[in-house]
């Protein structure tokens, strides 16, 4: 039995370890991976997430205000009157007092509006309530993934600079160690030699500057989606060129108008406050209602007897103080300052969406001038590093070839960032970033 409890334990602690361990490894995304991530454990979003809650909570409260209440009652009283008191004056022949007695009364109380717009009109009013709350949650869902996205994709780019670095500093390893053996066999001279030293020493330099970069970029991933900074983040997906096809401004922008939840919110509080004007104007309606109760009451529970009153009540606001006109004149000054919000807004998408699709467009063009641009200057340290080997020329033209491939790759990099912004900023401006990195 105790060898069975070891065997256990020793189980128990392994599989521990090994939960603890793929808890605490590195943690490898892609941007798929990232998005989701973000969407489930990101703060904003959800706060946005209780925030349609709460909308729903208080449709259901306004819709509880149309309905009839119920209460009911069970009651057992001590009583002990001052007659003197109550009537004011002392009465020759009765006591001073009654009681004391108990009194037993058991049974149920009623209200229902009959009519009262106004509880309509809230009612509608929390129903918009809760289309703007959903609105401002898919705001907060869109820009927790463009966040995202665009942390992940300059995280990409600080990594290829990395790739790229260590690159440049193996070729300058190389060409240092040329110079230095041709400098050894007689060939080449030390300036050459040192040269190529100076060149290796300034790559290294890039080097770590762009692995501090990438360092940076993944602590900012890392608290954008709420990871422990503890945790190491590796990202999976690689830098890559996705043709895009070619897409109609005007198309884009009407699209944007109906899908961009900005817009969506402020046409729900529109209308909300379009509802809160009409209430305040029918405050001055009249209201009724009907309530009421019926219990068994006497002074023990065996001598009880139903007792019941039923009341129908017409209620007319006469003078508020300036209260209803007030009530107007707000909700008429929110629909002005909404719909200035909306031209506002409107205005800010069509220059988003127009942006976007010329800066996606050049970032495609730049993409291809890229390409061929790095090919070129790989030919070019190609064809120095003969020459220099050769003897018929000394190593400037080969350090001038390593700055031209050096250019040529941040080129190439930048422009690959530059293009996959570029989408992701279209998405972002027709309200689609969710949809397309998503799915």
């Amino acid at each position: 039995m105790i060898g069975m409890n070891r065997r256990f334990l020793l189980l128990l602690a392994v599989v521990c370890s090994a939960a603890w361990a793929q808890e605490t490894g590195p943690l490898r995304l892609t941007l798929h991976d990232a998005v989701a991530l973000a969407l489930k454990q990101n703060p904003q979003v959800i706060l946005g997430n209780i925030g349609v809650a709460l909308s729903e909570q208080e449709r259901l409260v306004a819709r509880s205000a149309l309905l009839p209440q119920l209460d009911g009652n069970l009651a057992e009283t001590d009583n002990r009157i001052n007659l003197q008191a109550s009537l004011g004056l002392p009465i020759p022949g009765f006591p001073e007092h009654v009681g004391p007695f108990q009194v037993f009364q058991a049974g149920g109380r009623f209200n229902a509006p009959v009519f009262d717009l106004t509880l309509w009109r809230r009612y509608r009013e929390a129903r918009f309530g809760i289309q703007a709350n959903r609105a401002q949650e898919m705001t907060l869902r869109e820009q927790a993934v463009d966040l995202v996205v665009s942390q992940y994709l300059a995280s990409q780019r600080a990594t290829a600079d990395v790739e790229a670095g260590k690159s440049r500093v193996e070729l300058a390893q190389a060409l240092y160690d040329q110079a230095a053996d041709l400098q050894k066999n007689g060939v080449g001279t030390g300036i050459d030699t040192l040269r190529s030293n100076v060149q290796l020493q300034n790559e290294k330099q890039r080097l770590i500057v762009a692995q501090t970069q990438l360092q940076t970029s993944l602590f900012g991933l890392a608290r954008l989606l709420s990871v422990d900074p503890r945790r190491e983040i590796v990202l999976s997906d690689q830098v890559n060129f996705f043709e895009t096809p070619p897409v109609s401004a005007g198309v884009t922008l009407e699209r944007a108008y109906s899908t961009r939840p900005e817009l969506r919110q402020i046409l729900a509080e529109q209308q909300r406050a379009e509802l809160e004007l009409k209430a305040a104007g029918e405050v001055r309606l009249p209201r009724v209602s009907v309530s009421g109760f019926w219990a068994e009451q006497g002074l023990t529970p065996n001598t009880a007897i139903p007792v019941y009153q039923y009341e129908a009540s017409l209620d007319v606001p006469l003078f508020t103080g300036g209260r209803i006109q007030a009530q107007r004149a707000e909700a008429d000054l929110a629909i002005k300052q909404l719909k200035q919000q909306e031209q506002d807004v409107r205005d800010r998408i069509a220059l988003e969406v127009k942006t976007a699709l010329a800066q996606l467009e050049s970032a495609r063009n730049e993409v291809t001038v890229a390409n061929l641009g790095i090919d070129l200057a790989r030919q070019e340290v190609v064809e120095a590093r003969d020459r220099f080997q050769a003897g018929v020329a000394n190593n400037i033209e080969v350090i001038t070839a390593q700055d031209e491939l050096a250019r040529a790759n941040d080129n190439q990099i930048a422009a690959l960032y530059r293009y996959n912004q570029s989408r992701a900023d279209l998405a972002h401006s027709i309200g689609q970033m969710e949809a397309l990195y998503v799915k």
